[in-house]
Order: C-alpha cells, then sequence, then structure tokens
C-alpha cells in the first residue's frame, strides 16, 4: 500500500469518525429533547390528573353540601312530625265533640269550645299541616285515599268514586302523614 491510499484511507476514517461523531450529537441532543419532552409531558399529565382530582373532588363536595342542606330542610319541614301525628287524634275528638255541643242550646259554650277548636287547628296548620281536601264524588286515588270499604254506589255517577269519608286525612309539608280513609262506590 502506497502512502497516498494509506492517506487516503486515514483521511476517510476521519470522515467516517467525523460523521459518527455528528449521529452521536445528534442522536445525544434529540434524546436529550426527547428526554425533556417526555419529563415536560409527564409533569403535564401529572398536573392534568390533579386537576381532574380536585374537580373531582370540589363536585363531590358540593353535592355533599346540596344533600346535606336538603336532608336538614327536609328535617325541619318534618321536625314536629310525631307531635303533630300524635294529636289528629285530638282534632278528630274535636270534631266530634263539636258535632255534639252544637246540638246543645248553649250558644256561649259551642263558640267557646269552636274558638279552641279554631286556635289548635290554626297553631297546626302554622307547623305545616294541611288537611287533604275530600268530598263524596271525588275520584279514589289509591296514592292518596284508604279504601276502608266498598258499597254498592247509590247512583251510577258514584261507581269507583269516593261515596263517604270516614276520618280526615293531611299533609305535613308535601308528605302524606295519614291517609283519608274513604268509603268506595262499586
Amino acid at each position: 500500500m502506497s502512502k497516498k491510499d494509506k492517506a487516503e484511507e486515514v483521511a476517510q476514517e476521519e470522515k467516517i469518525n467525523k460523521a459518527a461523531e455528528e449521529v452521536k450529537e445528534s442522536t445525544e441532543t434529540t434524546e436529550e429533547e426527547t428526554v425533556e419532552l417526555s419529563v415536560e409531558e409527564q409533569l403535564q399529565q401529572d398536573l392534568a390528573k390533579e386537576k381532574d382530582k380536585f374537580l373531582r373532588l370540589f363536585a363531590e363536595f358540593e353535592n355533599y353540601k346540596k344533600r346535606t342542606s336538603k336532608e336538614r330542610m327536609d328535617l325541619f319541614k318534618t321536625a314536629g312530625q310525631e307531635v303533630i301525628v300524635s294529636m289528629l287524634p285530638v282534632m278528630d275528638d274535636f270534631d266530634r265533640a263539636m258535632k255534639e255541643i252544637s246540638k246543645s242550646e248553649d250558644k256561649e259554650l259551642v263558640t267557646g269550645v269552636e274558638l279552641i277548636q279554631n286556635k289548635f287547628k290554626e297553631t297546626l296548620k302554622g307547623k305545616g299541616l294541611l288537611e287533604i281536601e275530600v268530598v263524596q264524588g271525588d275520584a279514589f286515588d289509591a296514592d292518596v285515599h284508604e279504601a276502608i270499604t266498598q258499597i254498592p254506589a247509590p247512583d251510577e255517577k258514584l261507581k269507583g268514586k269516593i261515596i263517604d269519608v270516614i276520618e280526615k286525612g293531611f299533609t305535613l309539608g308535601d308528605k302524606i302523614i295519614r291517609h283519608p280513609k274513604v268509603v268506595v262506590g262499586n
């Protein structure tokens, strides 16, 4: 091999080494950029996960607040339900007593008992108690009324309708606390 061939071979090796170094450098920068991008991407993903976790936790807390607020309002609406339910028989007794006392000749006695009865009813009404209005001829609704018995309808128009109300029904807020007891025509 001549000097010229050796010089060319060395020159080619230098070119190859130089090209290899350039490729190596470009690969290193690409790897560094890839590492940097993946770290940046990783941080963005972590941030997105934390944001999602925060939003879910916030939404869950808001739902909790709404639910407890609603439960508290329902509790206030029906807080005295037991007491009011226990007073319903007293109201029924007042109604029966008024029927009998109104037959009396003593008008002052009738007026006095009426005043007490009205005050009692208004006090319960102020606590949210409302009477369910039921009259003869109303359509029977199993969700609202409680059928005590069925009797033959005196009139064709009263079939499947309410003929008589045995006991009044009441609601407390939106909740029925006593269904009206009725007689239905068949």
